[in-house]
């Protein structure tokens, strides 16, 4: 089987891809920072090109060949658009993206067609993005299976809920089973993830493992993070000199910011600001400072020699939008066993 990426970024799903032994043709993505990142560490070509202007045409060359009955295309589109962490915005001129993407499909019509995104993809009211996609693919000729996945229960550490769709030509397709929970694999945790790494202080960057390397924090932050429990403590232990603003008058909302993991439990949800305390639950377990960019990496199970090239604030962009790898992996298996099965 063969495959092609599109909005690649990093390389996580052509990792996974590559892993389950699917020839990835090539990377496309609009972001041309995420070249050397993709190119050094799988040896597939990266084609800079936004999804909106690129032609079926263009694909046609990729691909040399009119044989699609093996080809997957692999469409894991921006999730900014449905993401419930987005605040205003363009929407509209994201969300033709799956649109975009959808043209492509129809033109081409690869045997396989696969789409991960967030959950909120599928909420959009009346006539969506999401709704049009399907209308095309029915329009195509496929039939589809999709719904809600957790990654943590195929053995990402890491409380990661996505909308998947896997959608083919011939053949009616499903998702994979669940492999980790209640009466099967316990789940995996960010002890067995991240706890191999050497310690390091915050703005510290270690001199041998590459991306290990922490973000510097204001003092005040500093002392708060002292004051928060190791193994999952969170805010609620500050002295009320150190609470935010936001956090007084009674304020009993949310606790995961400036919050640590916890070592023997998933992680939270990783998004682009993952290397920061002040997003969501990314102290480390026991450290005094945010988990690394090499610790990010390894709970979206990139292995430790994927070097991710670019700023730290790209770069921990790159980290949390990528598709976790073994997941991509399990996905890729279990596309090819449905197309061997037909």
């Amino acid at each position: 089987m063969r495959a092609i990426d599109f909005f690649c970024g990093a390389g996580g799903l052509t990792r996974g891809l590559l892993d389950a032994g699917i020839d990835v043709l090539c990377g496309i993505d609009s972001d041309s920072r995420c070249r050397e990142t993709y190119e050094s560490n799988n040896e597939v070509r990266f084609h800079q090109a936004d999804v909106r202007t690129l032609q079926a045409s263009d694909l046609r060359r990729l691909i040399a060949s009119r044989r699609t009955k093996e080809l997957l295309f692999a469409g894991c589109a921006p999730c900014q658009p449905f993401s419930q962490y987005r605040r205003g915005g363009d929407r509209a001129a994201d969300g033709v993206l799956l649109g975009a993407f959808a043209k492509l499909v129809a033109d081409i019509k690869p045997g396989q067609v696969f789409v991960e995104n967030v959950p909120g993809l599928t909420k959009v009211r009346g006539f969506s993005t999401y709704r049009r996609f399907l209308k095309v693919l029915v329009a195509s000729g496929y039939k589809f299976a999709c719904g809600v996945i957790n990654a943590r229960d195929y053995g990402i550490p890491q409380n990661r809920r996505r909308f998947i769709l896997i959608a083919m030509r011939g053949v009616k397709p499903t998702l994979p089973a669940r492999l980790c929970g209640r009466g099967l694999a316990p789940y995996a945790t960010v002890r067995e993830a991240i706890s191999h790494f050497p310690p390091i202080r915050a703005g510290q960057a270690h001199p041998r493992i590459s991306n290990h390397a922490a973000s510097d924090l204001f003092d005040v932050n500093l002392e708060r993070l002292r004051h928060t429990p190791h193994d999952g403590g969170d805010r609620r232990a500050w002295p009320p000199r150190l609470w935010l603003e936001c956090h007084r008058d009674d304020y009993h909302g949310h606790t995961d910011v400036y919050g640590r993991m916890a070592w023997d439990a998933p992680a939270p949800t990783l998004t682009g600001r993952c290397h920061s305390i002040s997003n969501g639950r990314y102290g480390h377990p026991t450290q005094d400072r945010a988990i690394s960019l090499r610790e990010a990496a390894a709970l979206q199970t990139f292995d430790d020699e994927y070097v991710f090239c670019g700023s730290k604030k790209h770069i921990a962009l790159q980290i949390g939008n990528a598709v976790p790898v073994r997941l991509a992996e399990e996905l890729g298996r279990h596309i090819r066993f449905l197309r061997n099965e037909a």
